[in-house]
């Protein structure tokens, strides 16, 4: 079970991977095969552009129950 804030209404994909047991890598993975969580595109300060994965309350609960924890 996952316990989050009632008011939380975006997780990063940090935050994500913490409270569900799921590496960053599976959970990128997930998301981009089930279409789960958006991309926001940031702006690093060195120009670099990088993607950040956010996800919602319902789909921080469907990679809990599809996505088992990591054992690596």
């Amino acid at each position: 079970m996952v316990r989050i804030k009632s008011s939380q209404k975006f997780f990063t994909e940090e935050e994500v991977a913490s409270l569900t047991g799921i590496c960053v890598e599976h959970l990128r993975g997930l998301a981009r095969n089930k279409h789960l969580g958006t991309v926001a595109a940031a702006a690093e300060a060195a120009g670099i552009r990088a993607e950040k994965w956010l996800f919602t309350n319902s789909d921080l609960m469907i990679v809990n129950l599809l996505q088992p924890r990591c054992q690596h």
